[in-house]
């Protein structure tokens, strides 16, 4: 196994994070605070102001604040090409992603990297070409960045894996099983893999941060033509899938401060949201209820009222009444 480099995972996951600041502010400006990007990846806010600081002077980027929040008053244009800013820094790290696949001409997306990177100001190309590396062969669960990395290049190579998993059930028991990697996806700050397990011989998902060790193989596979994500996921609300459940309309009323990170997130595919006069919001969807969603509605806690179903309602309050008898 190559030795690790943790002051490089630090660095990488660093670029990561700053390049999300940039997009998060490009797209909605004056809505995000040092501190609430401090609680986001949940780092100190002088980590953040750090941050901030390299993307004013070391990306010459024109950041302003203002009570709200920070903006830009110019984001940068790219000439020759019409893409939005953020859309072209998906695209480059698409096209590095694509570098490592066999049966591609290298010098073809070679020149193509070139031609993406010479389109954004030179102070980004040291950060943009940071994202390049090749995954490991076998990366460990406590290098995160590297195994999301290698995932998806299973996944674009068509190459199966040998995972080391530690299941939820079971008393955290740990196995080693090979899987053919179906579709990767993020649920709020999780990542998930779907994908088909020879073990059990079925597709199935698979929490990434209780994987412990993953190593790439020489062996390929195919996704079965019947695979759908979509389909998969169903009417289920986040990684738990509602199956026999019936889906149900649901209102939700989020005061000010919960309903802006609400609305920021994609959480399913019939969410609606509607803002309301005084900052909050009205949010609608339609699901399967499982014991995640209630959940997730008791994280948020006063901020959330159930407008319906009515046992919905009633579930959280009991909820909420039974947690209050604990301090009485």
């Amino acid at each position: 196994m190559a030795s690790r480099n943790p002051n490089g995972d630090e660095d990488l996951k660093r670029t990561g994070r700053i390049l999300e600041i940039i997009h998060l502010i490009a797209i909605r400006p004056r809505q995000y605070r040092a501190k609430d990007f401090a609680e986001r990846w949940e780092i100190t806010d002088r980590m953040i102001k750090k941050d901030l600081e390299l993307i004013r002077h070391r990306l010459r980027l024109s950041l302003r604040s203002s009570p709200q929040g920070y903006y830009f008053e110019e984001v940068p244009k790219l000439p020759a090409i019409h893409y939005p800013f953020t859309e072209a820094l998906s695209l480059l790290q698409s096209t590095q992603v694509a570098r490592h696949i066999s049966g591609i001409d290298s010098a073809d997306l070679a020149a193509a990297v070139a031609r993406l990177e010479s389109l954004f100001p030179p102070e980004f190309r040291p950060l943009l070409r940071a994202l390049t590396q090749r995954p490991q062969r076998t990366v460990q669960r406590d290098h995160r960045q590297q195994m999301l990395r290698l995932l998806n290049q299973a996944l674009l190579e068509g190459r199966k894996l040998e995972i080391v998993y530690e299941t939820a059930s079971r008393d955290g028991d740990i196995s080693r099983r090979v899987v053919h990697p179906y579709h990767i996806m993020l649920y709020v700050r999780s990542w998930q893999l779907i994908a088909y397990c020879e073990k059990r011989q079925a597709i199935i998902m698979f929490k990434v941060d209780r994987i412990h060790e993953a190593t790439l193989l020489d062996e390929g596979y195919t996704i079965s033509s019947e695979f759908n994500a979509e389909d998969y996921m169903g009417n289920s609300w986040g990684v738990m899938r509602g199956e026999g459940l019936t889906p149900e309309e649901i209102e939700l009323h989020f005061d000010s401060h919960a309903g802006r990170w609400v609305a920021e997130e994609f959480w399913h595919s019939s969410q609606d949201s509607e803002l309301q006069p005084d900052g909050s919001l009205i949010f609608r969807l339609k699901i399967a209820i499982t014991p995640e969603f209630v959940n997730w509605l008791l994280y948020y806690g006063s901020r959330v009222e159930v407008k319906k179903p009515l046992h919905l309602r009633q579930t959280v309050a009991e909820e909420h009444r039974q947690a209050a008898e604990l301090y009485l």
